[in-house]
């Protein structure tokens, strides 16, 4: 898993009725740990960044998709 990516293990209860899902992960996006945009941050091409969705590298996340069962599409 990349750094933006975290993981946690919900509680199960003896009684819970449904099967438990024992390890879910959510993605921290990285703007989080950017205090402000510092200038001169490097800059994706104007192809790059309609493609990427967001004009400096440091702010991209890419998305991973999964299907309704929860695995990653390929």
């Amino acid at each position: 898993m990349d750094s933006q990516t975290r993981v946690y293990y919900p509680y199960v209860s003896p009684f819970d009725p449904c099967p438990p899902i024992r390890v879910k992960t959510y993605v921290v996006p990285p703007n989080l740990f950017m205090n402000f945009q510092p200038p001169g941050l490097p800059q994706f091409s104007a192809h790059e960044a309609l493609r990427h969705g967001v004009l400096w590298p440091a702010l991209y996340s890419p998305y991973e998709g999964r299907d309704r069962k929860g695995r990653e599409r390929k």
